[in-house]
């Protein structure tokens, strides 16, 4: 018989370390979600403002083949002037990876961007979860990678240098529109907080 109450007495702390560990798994869980959530949350925010950047730098490139055979008006392109809002490519951005993108530029050459998942953290044995929604930010800047020598160079019927940050310098001519550099030749979009990486 005392064996048999010894085994009625464990019983209850057999079912209470059960149900504590059944909770701590649940709370993992949630946390679990939570971290999915906010990862999905930085990467529409990522997305968000890169794409709007990529927009700015593609529409500042143009700007500067249509006036290649003019270097006065170079550097304003190279400082932002004329590469408008691309904003509505960043809320496409967002959509696209279920998130509210709300999206602003920052100067010329970079947009700031704060999103929001659509989807929430989810149900959990943490009240309220299932209106949570995780939030991330994210800034991109558009760098120009190529200067004019002092002065402006050129002259006359010649086109003066254009040297990159890469080291490699374009000789460019009037009229020829050959071998001219790419979008990402003269600018780099990155975030603001990571290395300089074209995207």
């Amino acid at each position: 018989m005392p064996p048999r109450r010894d085994a009625g007495q464990a019983f209850p702390i057999y079912i209470t370390v059960v149900a504590g560990l059944l909770f701590l798994a649940l709370a993992y869980l949630a946390v679990g979600q939570a971290a999915v959530r906010r990862s999905d949350a930085q990467t529409a925010a990522d997305a968000a403002a890169l794409a709007a950047a990529q927009k700015t730098r593609d529409q500042l490139a143009g700007l500067w083949l249509d006036d290649l055979d003019d270097p006065t008006k170079w550097q304003a392109i190279f400082d932002g002037q004329g590469g408008g809002d691309f904003c509505w490519r960043a809320v496409q951005l967002g959509a696209q990876n279920d998130a509210e993108a709300d999206c602003a530029p920052e100067g010329p050459l970079s947009y700031v961007v704060d999103a929001r998942t659509i989807k929430s953290v989810g149900d959990s044995i943490v009240p309220g979860t299932e209106n949570v929604h995780a939030t991330a930010h994210a800034i991109a800047v558009i760098e120009p990678l190529c200067s004019l020598p002092p002065g402006g160079g050129g002259g006359g019927h010649s086109l003066p240098p254009l040297t990159c940050k890469d080291g490699r310098v374009w000789d460019l001519k009037p009229g020829d529109t050959t071998g001219l550099p790419k979008p990402e030749d003269l600018f780099d979009v990155h975030l603001a907080d990571s290395p300089a990486n074209d995207h």
